[in-house]
C-alpha cells in the first residue's frame, strides 16, 4: 500500500498534506420511501419512520399479523440491528408469480395474451435482500426483482411447457437435427428457469444502478430468492445470506456464500487481467498476514490467482501495498471496503478518498440450486429456512436444524407455527430467555428469516 493511500484512508490530516476538500452533500432522501415489507402491515409497525430506539437486549421481533397468510403458509420474522444504523437495511418480498403466455403468429412481432386464470403458469416467490450503505438498494430490489423475473419467465414460457426446450422458440425448424443438438447439450427445462433468474438479477442490478445514480445515492444489497415452479424449487443467491433444507434426517445447504475469500481466485484474476483497476494502490497477491518493511527481501508464503495452494516468493516493495483482499473469515474485505463479492447495486461505491471502483469486482449473477420437490417424499416437518447473514453469524446449519426439529412436531395444530418458528430462530440469536447460542454469541445485525414448509405445496396451498 502506498503511504499516500494509507494517510488518506486511516490518518486524515496527519503529516500528509491538507485535508481533502469537503464533498458536496448528497441528497439524504432514499429513491423510494423507507418501509418494511408489505405483508408486515398491521403488525404493529410504524410505516415510513425509523424503528423505535432500542437496546441490544430489547429489540422487538416482528412477524406478519395473525390472519395474513404468506404463500404456502410460510413463516416470517425480522429484527432490526442493535443501533448499527437508523434503519433496518434488510428487506423481504413474497407472493404469487403469474406467468403469461407468449404466442407467435406469422408476423415477426410477438403477441402477448393473458389467458384465463386457470390457464396461468403460476409459481411462488420468496426473497430476502440485505442492504449495505443504506436501505435504498434493498428497497428497490424488493420492489423490482419479482417483476424482472416475471418478464424473463414470460419470454421463455413456450420453452418451459415443452417436453424439451426447442431450438427456436417460434417453433420454426431450420435444421431437422435441432432437437438432437439440444439433447446433446443436455439442455433441460430447468436450465431455462435458471437462465431467467440470472437474467432477472442482471436486469434488476441495472435498474438499481440507474435509480441510485439519478437520486445521487449509493448502496447495494445481497439477494437470496426462492422460486417454486412446476414442482421444483429454485434457490438463487448472490451474497452471504443462506438457505438450507431441513428434514427429519437431513440438513442440505441450498446456497453458498459469496465473499472476497470464497471468490479470491476470480477477483485476483480480474486484477491480473486489468491491473489498472487497482490504480497502483493495492497488491493482488495474498499473504498470510499484512507484510511490513522488515519483510523486504525475505521469502514469504503467498498465492496468486492461478493457485489454490501456496508457495514462496521474495518480498518486493510492491508487495507492501494494501492487499486486494484483506482479513479472515467474516472480517475479510474487498479493497478494504466490502464484505461480499456478489450482490445488486454498488455502482457508485469507491474506496474511501480514491477513485477506485468496486463494481468491476462484484458480480450480480446468482448461483442457482434446484430442488426437485416431486422426487422428495415430503413430511409435515420438511422446511426450507432462508435467512440473512445476521442469523448465520451465530447459528450453524445443524443448530438451526435442531431448533426446527424440536419445535415443529409439538406444534402441528398451530396454524401460525412457521412464523413462530421464525421468531424462535431469531430469539435464539439474542441470548434471551436463558437460551443463548452454544457459543454464547449474540447477533447485533439485522436478521430476517423465512420458514417455507414444503409439505403444504403437495396439499394445494395457494398463498395470497
Amino acid at each position: 500500500m502506498s503511504a499516500g493511500w494509507f494517510r488518506r484512508r486511516f490518518l486524515p490530516g496527519v503529516a500528509g498534506g491538507p485535508l481533502p476538500a469537503p464533498r458536496s452533500p448528497r441528497p439524504r432522501a432514499s429513491p423510494v420511501p423507507y418501509r418494511r415489507p408489505r405483508f408486515l402491515r398491521g403488525s404493529g409497525s410504524c410505516p415510513g419512520t425509523p424503528d423505535a430506539p432500542r437496546r441490544p437486549d430489547a429489540r422487538p421481533v416482528r412477524c406478519p399479523a395473525r390472519g395474513r397468510t404468506l404463500p404456502w403458509n410460510a413463516g416470517y420474522a425480522e429484527i432490526i440491528n442493535a443501533e448499527k444504523s437508523e434503519f433496518n437495511e434488510d428487506q423481504a418480498a413474497c407472493g404469487k408469480l403469474c406467468i403469461r403466455r407468449c404466442e407467435f403468429g406469422p408476423e415477426e412481432d410477438q403477441e402477448w395474451l393473458t389467458l384465463c386464470p386457470e390457464e396461468f403458469l403460476t409459481g411462488h416467490y420468496w426473497a430476502l435482500f440485505d442492504g449495505h450503505g443504506g436501505p435504498a438498494a434493498a428497497i428497490l430490489a424488493a420492489n423490482t426483482l419479482h417483476s424482472c423475473l416475471r418478464r424473463q419467465l414470460e419470454a421463455i414460457g413456450e420453452g418451459m411447457v415443452a417436453t424439451q426446450p426447442p431450438m427456436h422458440l417460434s417453433g420454426c425448424c431450420v435444421c431437422p437435427s435441432d432437437p438432437q443438438f439440444v439433447e446433446e447439450k443436455g439442455i433441460r427445462t430447468e436450465d431455462l428457469v435458471i437462465g431467467a433468474l440470472e437474467s432477472a438479477f442482471q436486469e434488476c442490478d441495472e435498474v438499481i444502478g440507474r435509480e441510485l445514480e439519478a437520486a445521487g445515492q449509493v448502496g447495494g444489497c445481497t439477494a437470496l430468492v426462492a422460486v417454486s415452479l412446476k414442482g421444483k424449487l429454485y434457490v438463487a443467491n448472490a451474497g452471504d445470506s443462506r438457505a438450507i433444507l431441513v428434514r427429519r434426517d437431513e440438513v442440505r445447504p441450498l446456497s453458498s456464500e459469496f465473499t472476497p475469500e470464497s471468490e479470491r481466485q476470480r477477483i485476483q484474476q480480474l486484477a491480473f487481467v486489468y491491473p489498472e483497476l487497482l490504480a497502483d494502490e493495492f497488491t493482488r497477491l495474498e499473504f498470510p498476514r499484512r507484510l511490513k518493511g522488515d519483510d523486504l527481501g525475505q521469502k514469504v508464503l503467498f498465492r496468486d490467482h492461478y493457485m489454490s495452494g501456496w508457495s514462496y516468493k521474495c518480498v518486493e516493495k510492491s508487495d507492501l501495498k494494501y492487499p486486494l483482499i484483506h482479513g479472515q473469515g467474516r472480517q475479510a474485505r474487498l479493497l478494504g471496503t466490502l464484505a461480499v463479492s456478489r450482490g445488486l447495486g454498488d455502482h457508485q461505491l469507491r474506496v474511501l478518498d480514491t477513485n477506485i471502483q468496486l463494481k468491476p469486482f462484484l458480480l450480480s449473477v446468482p448461483q442457482v440450486t434446484v430442488l426437485d420437490l416431486d422426487q422428495l417424499e415430503l413430511q409435515e416437518e420438511d422446511v426450507v429456512v432462508m435467512a440473512t447473514d445476521g442469523l448465520w453469524d451465530v447459528l450453524s446449519n445443524e443448530q438451526v436444524a435442531r431448533l426446527v426439529r424440536s419445535f415443529l412436531p409439538g406444534n402441528r395444530e398451530d396454524p401460525h407455527r412457521f412464523s413462530e418458528l421464525a421468531q424462535m430462530l431469531i430469539h435464539s440469536t439474542q441470548g434471551k430467555d436463558g437460551n443463548p447460542t452454544e457459543e454464547g454469541q449474540v447477533s447485533y445485525d439485522d436478521v430476517s428469516v423465512f420458514v417455507i414448509p414444503l409439505y403444504s405445496q403437495s396439499q394445494g396451498s395457494s398463498g395470497h
